[in-house]
């Protein structure tokens, strides 16, 4: 590499045999030395010839440093960049890493998309600016420039930004296939799960509910017991063909971009139901058949694309259901609990640590959310302040109701911070979305540093660190979730 970078008389050539010395010992001090100097001759090797990258780098000591570190500790940025190498000069100016405001990252998206005449290209755009932006949050993370509520926000945003304009070049595309100015129906895509909660992760897909209503004043209901909403099946065709093709653009492959994946799992009947229902049906649905286990994921639903009005209508549709008046009865709360222990005994992948498990290991993000979300069921109809989609959120406002004590609060919240960070420190490094923390080496290292230890630092301690705080946490989750009296 070193050779390949250096030989020959070109000026290219000459200024990387004076930049790649000193490189070398950035590198050496990296997690993944090799690693990072392979990126960086496929970087300089796509940009080599651009007039200002080499002059970023000698007249930038900063730019320089940054990049070596970035890209001998995040194979997820080494990669991003590779694809977006332009980006580098975010590096050079602290206020540009900085996460840009939502509305001005949709408002680049949707501009750059309606410049485009074919939906593919159209979307292939809004990826870039996502690109972009994930790289923009991934360095300010790395760098030491964001905490994790600030890191997930931006990611969130990004995935709600892209989510929203690929429905526009859906819907456009659907009109102009069936020879229509204005598609005659409202479609809105509700956020579920991390991304509902903005606590989205690097690694995160975008769980989300379709919903739609006619404009003509027609009712959609459900026609049979299962659900199934048949009433205006023109509306339904229109309403499937859009979902359809929001999915498809986005999961379309590419080499330049990583894969975003548009999750409908958590509609009513899981994968069994139909990808989209009407206002009416939602509401049926809900009224008749919802289990606890709807209510309580729909404590994280929200509206991020498409008509708005549709979205508060959803909104106070579901509200009397995740906040029911009377609080969760005891047959509810029991069938809770049963869920959590078979999430605990049989969700868990095989061969993996339950205590370094960050998702469904003891005391990790599922065992703190679900305990939150157990509180807000039982008291969010009393208590509009737990009315929230965010875990910390809603735990702050359980603890200043006095339904926890101050230091199960921070127990909680220490170890939801914990776990977050180094789920995504464990995605930058890997560049694969893994859920169970490294044990030894190199790549032990690379999450440390990643999630902010210092150089140097005992890799120990990241595992020492995370149990200790995962133990304080599944004793809480104990006393609370599962109503058991401290020893």
């Amino acid at each position: 590499h070193i050779q390949a970078l250096t030989a020959g008389v070109s000026r290219r050539a000459v200024l990387q045999r004076g930049l790649v010395p000193v490189r070398l010992s950035d590198f050496a001090d990296a997690p993944d030395p090799d690693g990072g100097l392979l990126a960086y001759r496929e970087i300089s090797g796509a940009l080599g010839t651009t007039s200002w990258y080499l002059r970023l780098l000698r007249d930038e000591g900063a730019v320089a440093t940054r990049l070596a570190y970035l890209l001998g500790t995040s194979r997820y940025v080494a990669r991003l960049l590779q694809r977006t190498p332009e980006a580098l000069q975010l590096l050079a100016d602290d206020d540009e890493l900085r996460p840009r405001d939502p509305a001005e990252v949709l408002a680049a998206m949707r501009e750059s998309a309606a410049r485009q005449g074919e939906d593919a290209s159209a979307v292939a755009v809004v990826r870039g600016v996502r690109r972009q932006e994930l790289l923009r949050t991934a360095f300010a993370d790395l760098l030491g420039m964001l905490d994790v509520t600030q890191t997930c926000a931006a990611i969130s945003a990004t995935v709600a930004a892209t989510l929203d304009s690929a429905l526009q070049v859906a819907l456009r595309s659907v009109c102009a296939e069936r020879g229509l100015a204005t598609l005659g129906i409202g479609f809105a895509v509700i956020a579920m799960g991390r991304l509902g909660g903005e606590e989205a992760g690097y690694g995160s897909d975008a769980d989300v509910l379709f919903v739609y209503e006619g404009f003509d004043g027609e009712a959609e209901t459900d026609a049979d017991a299962d659900g199934h909403a048949d009433a205006d099946a023109g509306h339904a065709r229109l309403a499937q063909e859009v979902a359809e093709r929001l999915r498809a653009l986005l999961a379309a492959p590419t080499s330049s971009d990583p894969p975003m994946v548009v999750d409908a799992d958590l509609r009513p009947e899981g994968r069994n139901g139909p990808l989209v229902r009407s206002l009416a049906s939602y509401r049926q649905y809900y009224e008749r058949w919802s289990e606890p286990w709807e209510a309580q994921a729909l404590l994280r639903a929200r509206f991020v694309a498409g008509d708005p009005e549709l979205g508060r209508r959803f909104t106070e549709l579901i509200d009397p259901i995740r906040y029911p008046p009377a609080g969760l009865n005891p047959a509810a709360l029991v069938e809770i609990r049963r869920i959590k222990g078979r999430v605990d005994s049989e969700r868990l992948p095989r061969g993996a640590d339950p205590n370094t498990h960050t998702k469904l290991g003891r005391g990790g993000l599922a065992d703190i959310e679900w305990t939150v979300q157990l509180l807000q069921l039982q008291h969010a109809g009393a208590l509009p302040q737990l009315r929230t989609t965010g875990t910390l959120q809603a735990l702050h406002a359980a603890a200043a109701a006095e339904l926890i004590t101050t230091e199960q609060e921070h127990t909680l919240e220490t170890a939801w911070r914990s776990a977050t960070a180094l789920r995504n420190a464990v995605r930058l490094v890997r560049d694969k979305p893994e859920d169970q923390l490294p044990h030894q080496g190199a790549a032990l290292v690379g999450v440390g540093r990643a999630a902010g230890y210092p150089p140097g630092f005992d890799p120990g301690q990241v595992l020492d660190d995370y149990r200790r705080a995962a133990r304080r946490a599944r004793a809480v989750v104990e006393q609370v979730f599962y109503g058991v009296s401290p020893a």
